[in-house]
């Protein structure tokens, strides 16, 4: 493990999802103690046509072109706007774009397909309020972390599927993709920091039930990967959701779609929020280096 990290391990909580009221609560004490910077951003709370509405942060930086549909994190379980805004503003004002952050609805009491039905909704909308938001209606990207990674790449896939907005490339940093849990990563994981195998069952219980998996609910699920859009995957070495991560990426590669893998060692699943390390700000400069190079050329 990076030393920087490891200095922190005993202080980083392991936070499982037995009782996702309480998990819900110990994530937004931890969002709230992260510094943010909003200088040079306008941000603004709207609501985003569906079934049902769909709340939304948007985030603008100056001269923005493109925009990204954002996915937080959490295990489809934990999250929302509040605990992602700093990583929202992060990522608007790292790659320029207008960022919209979704508030997805959470499982358990809201299970799979509500997650991606909300982010289609927003993505549908973002599509057609190009105008309203001031960016290129060919300029629109999906991203997320974790479990927002998750969605992005489903959402992708739906969008190709049904013929939807034509979305410019996809970011998926950690996700998990592939509820069968059978890598090498997923096995043998069991303790690592933040998040590791039994943490991520738990999560694919609480968004499935007793619901079969389907390709929109685990991408790595999904037979044809082709027509989908350019992809950037960032891996953590210490992560559960690692070698399904790698896997997903070759299978896109021999699909046909231009991909980017990036492989962090020494990292583990949600490191990125130790800010002082300096591997972590490499990590989170690239995620807004990537996504301003995706959506300017």
């Amino acid at each position: 493990m990076d030393p920087e990290l490891e200095a922190f391990v005993p202080w980083f909580p392991r936070n499982d999802l037995s009782d996702p009221l309480a998990a819900r609560m110990r994530f937004a004490e931890l969002a709230a103690a992260v510094p943010v910077d909003v200088t040079g951003l306008e941000i603004r709370d709207r609501t985003v046509p569906g079934d049902p509405d769909v709340a939304v942060r948007i985030y603008r930086p100056a001269e923005a072109r493109g925009a990204v549909v954002w996915l937080h994190g959490g295990g489809f379980v934990m999250g929302g706007v509040d605990t992602e805004h700093p990583w929202a503003a992060r990522i608007a004002t790292a790659s320029g774009a207008v960022v919209v952050s979704v508030d997805y609805r959470l499982s358990p009491e809201h299970r799979f397909p509500a997650a991606l039905d909300d982010t289609y909704a927003v993505l549908t909308w973002v599509a057609g309020h190009a105008d309203e938001l001031g960016v290129d209606p060919a300029r629109v990207a999906v991203g997320g972390h974790s479990a927002g990674g998750c969605l992005a790449a489903a959402v992708a896939l739906r969008a190709r599927d049904l013929q939807g907005p034509a979305i410019r490339f996809q970011l998926l940093n950690q996700p998990g993709l592939d509820d069968r849990q059978e890598t090498w990563s997923q096995r043998n994981f069991t303790d690592t920091p933040w998040f590791y195998r039994d943490k991520a069952a738990a999560a694919w219980r609480h968004y499935l039930g007793t619901q079969a998996a389907t390709p929109y609910a685990a991408p790595a699920r999904a037979a044809d990967l082709s027509g989908l859009p350019p992809a950037y995957i960032a891996t953590a070495e210490l992560c559960p959701n690692r070698d399904e991560d790698i896997a997903y990426a070759l299978r896109l590669m021999r699909a046909g779609v231009p991909v980017e893998l990036h492989q962090w060692p020494g990292t583990f699943h949600g490191s990125q929020a130790i800010l002082s390390a300096e591997v972590s700000q490499r990590q989170n400069a690239e995620l807004g280096a990537t996504l301003r190079r995706a959506l300017s050329e």
